[in-house]
């Protein structure tokens, strides 16, 4: 449960106001036709967060526990200041959403490819390799992109104007700075005991 709800809470301030959210408000804008767009984010997310987190598990139990501390710790500090970067979406990601494939075909390939070394993907690698419950991690990544771009798609614009995105950034960046610090002081005690 504590990875499911971590992960949720994390991704789900991380996404405020990144990139694939902006995607989410121009294909809403776009295509006007919410459900094939929440379902497309859906499967994108699932299948890209799936992926990622089957990296993160394999990762945890190619390096060993003490290896993975310091690379955990470094890996969330790094994502805390990443966090406090604002993103913008490229020009060339919102033309991939070309209608030809329709909106859920469009949908699903911008967002997959949108999510591809993004935050979210990189926080869902990182959580796998934290956590031992892989279904855990991929559900509540998904479920925080859920929570994040649904209202996003439904409400339009308005709603991502009226989050306060730096402050929603800062206790993201607060969470990911809190993790890694303490992955990491979990690893120092072992370097200085030579344990």
């Amino acid at each position: 449960m504590e990875a499911l709800l971590i992960s949720t809470g994390i991704v789900a301030l991380a996404e405020i106001g990144d990139k694939t959210q902006l995607l989410s408000l121009f294909l809403a804008a776009r295509f006007k036709r919410p459900l094939p767009i929440i379902l497309g984010i859906f499967v994108a997310t699932l299948v890209n967060h799936a992926l990622a987190g089957a990296v993160g598990a394999w990762l945890s139990a190619r390096l060993g526990p003490d290896v993975m501390r310091w690379i955990l710790g470094i890996s969330f500090i790094a994502m805390a200041v990443w966090m406090l970067i604002p993103d913008k979406l490229d020009e060339d990601e919102t033309k991939r959403a070309a209608p030809r494939f329709g909106i859920f075909g469009a949908t699903l390939i911008a967002f997959f490819l949108a999510e591809m070394g993004d935050k979210t993907q990189f926080a869902t690698v990182a959580l796998a390799a934290r956590f031992d419950s892989l279904a855990a991690v991929v559900v509540g990544t998904t479920l925080g992109m859920m929570i994040a771009n649904v209202p996003a798609v439904l409400l339009g614009d308005a709603a991502a104007k009226r989050l306060p995105t730096r402050l929603v950034h800062a206790v993201a960046a607060l969470i990911f700075a809190c993790l890694g610090i303490a992955a990491l002081w979990g690893a120092v005690p072992d370097v200085l005991t030579g344990q």
